[in-house]
């Protein structure tokens, strides 16, 4: 009981202790344990995480009972191990720093569009999309957010007009030049039409899904773009977002995904975003 005292007496006069700098310190790590989880969430990480867990379980445990030579042993297979979780999540690490890459300092200053513009779009997309589902007509449609497509812009035909449901209808006839590409959209409006998309490096992905999915998966992967796919062959709506696809959605649940995850929430803070519809989901890639 006098331990436990100790323990909260010390805790407290720590805290108490604080600077500044050190609650700075300590928000920094906590947001980056925080990214950490999400990544080993998002993924098929999770098995190796519990192994690393057990793992440094075993070297406290070790360190604690002075078993000197299992405790070696666990040390060094740590130090190793450093290395190999670089290689085992070079996919993930490759993500963020392009995320970081593409993303402008600016962002972090610049007011958000106009949600009225932006509220059109989807508006829009969600007639355009509901058409071409019926009439079975491909489309890939990017919806930018925070990190800047520039690069994928510069691939297609800049366009920059309104977003409407007729020129998206227009854009996606499999007799127009630029049917085969993908429109971005760009704080409400279309930036470019017929646009090359990375695919997705994912082994897992379902045999079914075509070059169209698999692009707007590994848009998603590499950005925080939302993607919106209508199948050539089935007609189905589906939605791919942070390397997640959800499929077979109806117009309804589609627009209510779009405007979630596209339109901030006015009553809260300027960098807090309406939870993601597709927390209710969490479904995985090869959906």
């Amino acid at each position: 009981m006098e331990q436990l005292k100790n323990s909260i007496s010390q805790t407290v006069h720590y805290l108490l202790s604080a600077r500044v700098p050190d609650i700075i310190d300590i928000l920094i790590v906590a947001f980056l344990i925080y990214k950490l989880i999400g990544i080993i969430r998002r993924t098929n990480s999770h098995k190796i995480a519990k192994g690393v867990v057990v793992v440094l379980l075993v070297l406290w445990v070790s360190d604690w009972l002075n078993l000197t030579v299992i405790n070696f042993i666990i040390s060094k297979t740590v130090e190793v191990g450093l290395l190999a979780l670089v290689i085992l999540f070079q996919p993930e690490l490759r993500r963020a720093l392009e995320r970081v890459g593409s993303g402008s300092i600016m962002n972090l200053f610049r007011g958000d569009a106009n949600v009225q513009t932006i509220d059109t779009a989807i508006t829009q997309t969600v007639i355009a999309c509901t058409a071409m589902s019926k009439n079975k007509t491909g489309a890939l449609i990017v919806f930018e957010r925070l990190n800047k497509l520039d690069n994928q812009i510069n691939t297609g035909t800049i366009v920059n007009s309104d977003t409407t449901a007729e020129l998206l209808k227009n854009i996606f006839y499999n007799k127009a030049p630029l049917h085969d590409g993908a429109v971005i959209i760009s704080e409400g409006r279309i930036a470019a039409a017929g646009c090359m998309l990375p695919l997705s490096n994912n082994q897992n992905l379902s045999r079914d899904l075509g070059m169209r999915h698999r692009a707007g998966i590994g848009m998603s992967e590499h950005s925080d773009a939302v993607v919106a796919i209508v199948s050539e062959e089935t007609g189905a709506v589906s939605l791919a977002v942070d390397g997640m696809l959800k499929r077979h959605l109806s117009a309804e649940t589609f627009e209510k995904i779009l405007r979630n995850e596209l339109i901030i929430d006015e009553e809260l803070g300027a960098g807090d975003k309406k939870r993601s519809y597709l927390d209710f989901f969490r479904v995985k890639k090869n959906g």
